[in-house]
């Protein structure tokens, strides 16, 4: 009679349960399989499997008064299957599961005398099913009580049985002026790719020596620049991004001398990324900048599936701001040293190079190969200086700013 009411008691414990709302709620994560499941003693203690259809994380307790194990696992469906058919060990004296929480099961053995965990693992099998095994051995009164400490603490046994966490990157972490200011600077083209073309000279060529100019002048203020090339190498535009986010850069700054097949285009350019070009005129040149990844057997079309493109535009709601906020200071500075730009001086386009979701990035026109002033000009090495300078300039007044508003969110 003692057995039949400390059973009854059990699937009571389990019924009225928050959240409970019956069987009917579960979605069969995982089901129970009961030809291959079992309870027993297995000569040196209690054993017991539960095969499923799935894993599942799990996690074990012990209670007292009476002396209890407890097993709950996110989600398995018992079904029709009642606990008599798991078998019978001696050191159980009630046994009983179902549904606990919204989307939970529970598992409760009442124990004859106390008892300490030995092992507890969950197989996977070759057809994807796996077993939940569990190993119990008898141990002391005061063995068990500081169980129960233990798990009261954090320190035992209680916690969640779940797979090993997937290795990531580290986030990049936004600047907040306690280090030096970490550039990327990309002269866009090289190798099989020259870029535009003019006046006998390619923009490959003279992007890359304004670039390698322009970071011995940040390292010499104190920044740390990475160079996606540093030759006259083809280098994808996705591994540009990738150079970058290796670097963990605070931003990234692609640098280009251009040229239109039509129309007239001078002075210095800032871009910045946006699905729709401002202007046809930069349309064309995003147009151009992929094509030569694709020439190369790199198609970026369609390389950002739909889940992916609404986390990327998530993380860009934080970096967009602080790239439009760059822009404003490159411009600010360049028109400071007198140099001239473009009549619309800050232009969006769909760069493929700017699509990096957690680095400011901006492409900068330094001029337009296909103008001859602009070509005397990006070959003088005073005005290189003078635009270097500004663009320093630019770079050290933004990295104020900019930490000012990490601390500011921060706080």
């Amino acid at each position: 009679m003692r057995r039949i009411l400390i059973a009854f008691w059990l699937l009571l414990l389990v019924a009225l349960s928050p959240g409970f709302a019956g069987a009917d709620t579960l979605s069969a994560l995982a089901r129970y399989d009961a030809k291959l499941s079992s309870i027993r003693d297995d000569g040196l203690g209690l054993a017991v499997d539960l095969a499923i259809s799935r894993p599942v994380p799990y996690r074990l307790t012990f209670l007292s008064d009476p002396l209890r194990l407890v097993v709950d696992f996110r989600e398995v469906d018992f079904g029709a299957d009642r606990p008599a058919g798991l078998g019978h060990a001696d050191r159980v004296k009630a046994l009983a599961w179902g549904p606990f929480l919204a989307g939970w099961s529970r598992l409760v053995a009442e124990l004859d005398t106390p008892q300490r965990l030995v092992s507890a693992e969950e197989a996977t099998n070759p057809d994807g099913t796996a077993v939940i095994r569990l190993r119990l051995a008898p141990t002391t009164a005061a063995g068990f009580q500081k169980a129960l400490a233990e798990q009261a603490n954090g320190t035992g046994q209680a916690d969640w049985a779940l797979p090993a966490p997937a290795r990531v990157d580290a986030p990049v972490r936004r600047q907040t002026g306690d280090a030096p200011l970490k550039v990327v600077l990309d002269p866009g083209h090289g190798g099989i790719d020259p870029g535009a073309e003019a006046g006998g000279t390619t923009e490959a060529k003279v992007v890359l020596g304004f670039a390698l100019e322009l970071a011995d002048k940040l390292r010499r203020a104190g920044m740390t620049v990475t160079l996606t090339r540093q030759d006259d190498v083809f280098v994808p535009l996705e591994t540009r991004i990738s150079v970058a986010r290796a670097a963990g850069a605070d931003l990234f700054l692609s640098i280009h001398a251009d040229a239109l097949a039509e129309g007239q285009a001078t002075g210095a350019t800032v871009y910045k990324l946006a699905a729709k070009a401002s202007d046809a005129a930069s349309e064309q040149l995003a147009e151009r900048h992929d094509r030569a990844d694709l020439l190369a057997g790199v198609d970026l079309s369609g390389n950002d599936d739909e889940v992916a493109g609404v986390l990327m535009d998530l993380a860009r709601d934080e970096t967009q701001p602080r790239a439009d906020k760059l822009a404003a200071a490159l411009q600010a500075a360049i028109q400071a040293k007198g140099i001239r730009m473009h009549h619309h001086p800050v232009q969006e386009a769909a760069f493929s190079v700017l699509k990096s979701a957690d680095i400011p990035s901006l492409l900068l026109e330094i001029g337009f190969l296909s103008s001859a002033k602009d070509r005397v000009l990006i070959g003088d090495p005073k005005w290189r200086a003078g635009l270097q300078d500004a663009i320093l300039a630019a770079l050290q007044a933004w990295a104020v700013a900019d930490a000012a508003d990490a601390r500011l969110i921060r706080h």
